[in-house]
């Protein structure tokens, strides 16, 4: 059993869990940041309608509560870390662990900048301190400033992309070697040691990516996925299709492990036309979908099987050894878009789905049939506003993280759904963690593989501030998560010195 009344006092502690949350004006897809001189305009299921401008009144109910979470951070973190970005970010990813220390490790960290045009935009790898758990003092991780870059983040090298960076994914055969989907048709590869650091000036030539992928007809600004057993990609996009690489025909040796100097064939330079760069085509394109593909993710046990999900609400189960039409098709997954999906690296019969109708649900593969029935295991509603972005844990196969355009990341735990502590609580049944620390959209967030209960989460702040984005690298207090006997124990050391400050005058 866990800690329940750890977790249903941290998930109730967050300002934003009893309600009263701003919703940011709607969009398609919630993730587009427009150029700071651009119009309000914003597209909305096809239609353009107006953005409604915060009053001063919500301006500062965010801020009460962005104080209000503040003031709990020595109680719910063992670490927090908050930078401040200069442009919005859409996507932030971990890369290889460098090396560890006695009381922090240090790691790459992949993260784009979406800029106005004066500047060009970028991939940023940059190197991160991760702080150990239960070495950060609690005023320390307390007494961040909001305004100011983390001492914690480096920026190493930038990569001048051609376009905005709207998705990143690492290789997990060699996280060296990343995928970026922009406002094109084409994937671009980029080995970030090989690529040479640029200077971000106007007017500077575009990186030439390693590799390009063609295939698609329209642009894919989102859907990408890395297969973790092939070095194989899956992209969807607006013409409606899902598209299969495998990218094996141009890596001379990849290695097994993120320490390998695997590379890609490369020719790169200081800039140029990108078509210059080595091209391949696809492996299978597969069609299934009326809408817009918005999300893919890949079996964790076979890279002939993924799935995916889109604007038609359809949710698609694909098997690459059976042809191109889909296997299984929910025809309405939920109520709206479908913004993003992930399949539990744990049990390859679960997947989680994400969408415009602000919930998250869970589907077992085994329970959806080919005519296209498929019901949830569970409908997860603690979300006031479109969820972006869903991730199983690494760590436990039944816990997940979602993020939305409420400014909450919520943390789940399915085992809790049917504890008669989390509904004692008035908690959406699972929910036991929730970040409130960003204050306008989390656009993505990434737990990290090498340090489990660690995540770094970006969110867009340009609703709220006028332009920027907020980068935060975060670890909950391991009370909250850790088995209650456990918790117990501990807590029973420190009841002597508990009892003797509460008896002072």
């Amino acid at each position: 059993m866990e800690s329940d009344e750890a977790a249903a006092a941290a998930a109730a502690a967050s300002p934003q869990a009893s309600g009263g949350t701003v919703t940011p004006a709607p969009k398609k897809r919630g993730r587009k940041p427009k150029n700071k001189d651009e119009s309000q305009e914003q597209i909305s299921g096809g239609k353009m309608k107006e953005s409604g401008k915060k009053t001063k009144q919500e301006e500062q109910s965010v801020d009460e509560k962005y104080s209000q979470w503040k003031g709990l951070v020595p109680i719910l973190y063992d670490w927090l870390a908050n930078h401040n970005l200069v442009w919005p970010s859409l996507s932030c990813r971990w890369g290889p662990q460098l090396d560890q220390a006695t009381y922090k490790n240090r790691q790459r960290l992949y993260l784009s900048e979406q800029t106005d045009g004066s500047v060009p935009n970028t991939l940023v790898i940059a190197n991160c301190e991760v702080v150990k758990p239960r070495v950060a003092a609690a005023e320390h991780i307390s007494q961040f400033n909001e305004e100011a870059r983390s001492p914690f983040v480096k920026k190493y090298k930038t990569i001048i992309h051609p376009g905005e960076v709207n998705r990143i994914r690492e290789l997990p055969q060699n996280s060296k070697i990343v995928a970026t989907h922009t406002d094109s048709p084409d994937v671009l590869i980029w080995d970030v040691d090989t690529q040479p650091n640029r200077h971000a000036v106007l007017g500077a030539a575009s990186s030439r990516p390693d590799l390009i992928l063609t295939g698609h007809q329209d642009n894919a600004e989102f859907a990408l996925a890395m297969c973790p057993t092939e070095p194989f990609v899956l992209s969807g996009g607006k013409d409606k299709m899902v598209v299969l690489w495998s990218i094996q025909d141009h890596i001379t040796t990849v290695g097994t492990d993120s320490k390998s100097s695997g590379s890609i064939i490369k020719q790169t330079g200081e800039g140029g036309d990108k078509t210059e760069s080595p091209s391949v085509g696809p492996r299978g394109v597969y069609q299934g979908h009326d809408d817009t593909v918005e999300d893919v993710a890949f079996s964790p046990t076979s890279a002939q099987e993924f799935c995916s999900v889109g604007d038609d609400s359809c949710l698609i189960l694909w098997d690459a050894r059976t042809g191109t039409s889909p296997v299984t098709k929910v025809e309405k997954a939920h109520d709206a878009d479908l913004h993003c999906v992930d399949w539990n690296p744990h049990d390859d019969n679960l997947i989680l789905t994400g969408s415009a109708d602000n919930t998250v649900r869970l589907y077992d593969r085994r329970s959806l049939t080919s005519n296209g029935v498929g019901t949830p295991i569970y409908k997860f509603e603690g979300h006031k506003a479109a969820v972006l972005c869903v991730q199983w844990s690494p760590d436990k196969a039944s816990v997940f993280g979602s993020s939305a355009e409420d400014g909450l990341l919520n943390i789940w735990d399915y085992d809790r759904v049917s504890k008669k502590s989390d509904r004692a609580a008035k908690n959406p049944a699972g929910l036991f963690f929730q970040h409130a620390g960003h204050r306008d959209k989390v656009v993505d967030f990434h737990w990290n593989a090498a340090d489990p209960w660690t995540i770094v989460s970006v969110s867009d702040d340009c609703e709220t501030t006028g332009g920027g984005g907020t980068l935060q690298i975060w670890r909950m207090s391991d009370l909250i998560y850790r088995p209650e006997e456990e918790v117990l124990t501990e807590l029973e050391k420190f009841k002597s010195h508990v009892m003797t400050c509460a008896s002072k005058p």
